[in-house]
């Protein structure tokens, strides 16, 4: 494995040893500083045409030529770079040569050929990448009809995992980070919206500008664009909707954004990000949301649970310090992101919810994932926290439940270790503050975590028999211990009580009607549900037992929620 500071040295040759089957690109042998973006949007045909200005500095000798991600869908019109004149010369515009080669079923390869006079060691130079996006896997274009209000098309993109690469040509890894800015011209009475720190709008030339002043990989990069609102719900944030949701949107969150940011800093320090906004997307949002820096995507369907709209914005609050500030260095160890998060989001709810609520959300999804664990079998590799995929395969094949809570199970015994659990949140802050603005692998976190505590590493705790952290990674199967639960007893027994009633051969209608349903949370019904479906086939004798007092939140009728239940993050 290698260490951090390897990642980020520029004349380590460990550095040129990190290999990312997921990106076609040269990344190790480039500095990118920073990338321009320039964009026209035409929803008439719905396109993107432009420009991309990537500057970068040559860190590796004999480099010639440029590799970076594509994809098919995206058509590169020109390529040119700027040259210094020599002995105070105008700058030379050269038109490069290039070529599109097969990579995957997700992307392709663009490989520019750089002419020595370029390649400079340590000497920036920029490239001028035109091209026009088409219908590409990050680009997802919305007809009227199709969006909450029905009046005006809207525009998103993802690029979780690689599919940023069909949105801007790009090092598609998230082991590199740099800062962005963008110009994007839109037509009269569309909004847009950007990933980005600082934002700007010229009426009169229909003209967006946004700046990210911090470095982030590619697939942070996010816009939307269509008929989008704000109200501002606290001193750093807003939300943004189509109109007929916005009132909804800004009921449901209050001023409690603000309350979760404060909380969130007391335990892992400052948010570096500035803004926290939020945007409510359609429910053709492909995901229920996604963690970008300053704007969090979310879809608009989870506004029908209270329960989920809280546990989803403080998930994605905690990525501002766990994936966004300091992320995997591979999709390979997606854990270091997911599980963490998890691990982080779980700590803020306790701290403004009480250790009730969050035991109950973690016993309903630690359910969810046992039940995966059912389906899949203990030795499927997909359970395994270091993941191999091989060259071809998508990293978002990745994205399961393993990564959530398997990493937070793994991050859990990590902070039972330490004896403390204050004291572990002082680690996540001093581990947070070493590798902010940086990507990380799994040794580095744990290396840091046994030098933070040294008495653990004298102890060998690496190596405790059963719980070794090779095998946490490495190994197939459920976690290999679970956090204790017991101070959900309050919510969850009750559940309990009831499915055992609910699930004999002959259960009494009188007992089960001593059961107050009304007063359940939304996690309380949905466990019961599951748990009870978990014992299918039911009695005959069920059939007719319907208590009048169960009120079923309308959010477990829409098909977008109902598929997304179980992988709400």
């Amino acid at each position: 494995h290698l260490s951090s500071a390897e990642l980020h040295s520029e004349d380590s040759l460990a550095h040129c040893r990190l290999v990312d089957v997921a990106s076609a690109s040269n990344f190790h042998s480039f500095k990118l500083r920073h990338f321009h973006l320039d964009l026209h949007l035409n929803f008439a045909v719905k396109r993107i045409t432009g420009w991309q200005v990537l500057e970068l500095t040559p860190v590796q000798p004999g480099v010639q030529s440029l590799i970076l991600d594509t994809h098919p869908s995206l058509l590169i019109h020109s390529v040119d770079c700027k040259v210094p004149g020599a002995s105070g010369a105008p700058d030379v515009f050269l038109s490069l040569t290039y070529r599109i080669e097969p990579f995957t079923d997700y992307g392709s390869s663009l490989n520019i050929s750089l002419p020595a006079a370029v390649i400079r060691p340590h000497r920036a130079f920029r490239v001028t990448i035109r091209y026009t996006t088409t219908d590409g896997p990050a680009i997802w274009w919305l007809d009227a009809e199709l969006t909450c209000g029905q009046t005006r098309p809207l525009v998103f993109t993802q690029g979780h995992s690689v599919c940023n690469r069909s949105f801007f040509p790009c090092f598609d890894t998230p082991a590199v980070k740099s800062t962005y800015s963008a110009t994007v011209r839109v037509p009269e009475g569309v909004t847009v919206l950007m990933s980005a720190s600082r934002s700007a709008y010229s009426k009169q030339d229909r003209v967006f500008q946004f700046s990210m002043e911090y470095p982030v990989p590619a697939y942070l990069v996010a816009l939307v664009a269509g008929d989008l609102q704000h109200a501002d719900i606290g001193p750093r944030s807003r939300v943004w909707a189509e109109p007929c949701i916005l009132t909804c949107a800004v009921s449901k969150l209050g001023g409690s954004v603000e309350r979760w940011l404060n909380v969130a800093e007391g335990l892992f320090g400052p948010y570096v990000w500035g803004r926290y906004d939020i945007v409510f997307l359609p429910p053709s949002f492909p995901i229920v949301a996604m963690e970008n820096p300053c704007l969090t995507f979310i879809i608009s369907s989870i506004l029908e649970s209270q329960e989920f709209l809280l546990i989803d914005v403080i998930h994605e609050i905690a990525h501002g310090w766990f994936g966004n500030a300091v992320t995997n260095a591979t999709w390979e160890e997606m854990w270091l992101s997911e599980g963490l998060a998890t691990y982080a989001q779980r700590r803020i709810t306790t701290e403004a919810y009480g250790e009730a609520f969050t035991c109950l959300e973690t016993v309903f999804r630690l359910d969810a994932l046992h039940r995966q664990m059912r389906l899949l079998g203990d030795n499927n590799p997909v359970s395994k926290l270091q993941a191999k995929f091989e060259p071809g395969v998508n990293p978002s094949s990745l994205m399961n439940l393993f990564t959530y809570e398997k990493g937070f199970c793994f991050v859990s015994y990590l902070s039972q270790l330490c004896g403390d659990i204050k004291r572990f949140d002082s680690f996540l802050r001093a581990y947070i503050e070493k590798f902010r603005f940086s990507s990380v692998i799994a040794q580095d976190l744990l290396d840091f975590f046994l030098g933070f505590f040294p008495e653990l590493k004298e102890s060998c705790v690496a190596q405790r028999e059963g719980l070794e952290f090779e095998r946490w990674l490495n190994g197939c199967g459920p976690p290999l211990c679970e956090p204790d639960l017991s101070a959900g007893r309050a919510l969850t027994g009750p559940v309990q009580h009831l499915c055992d009633h609910w699930g004999v051969d002959a259960p009494d209608p009188q007992v089960i009607s001593t059961f107050d349903l009304s007063s359940w949370s939304t996690f309380q019904t949905v466990l019961f549900l599951d748990r009870l479906l978990d014992r299918s086939p039911l009695s005959q004798g069920i059939k007719g037992i319907v208590h009048p007092k169960m009120k079923i939140s309308p959010l477990f009728t829409h098909p977008k929620a109902i598929l997304g239940i179980h992988s709400f993050f």
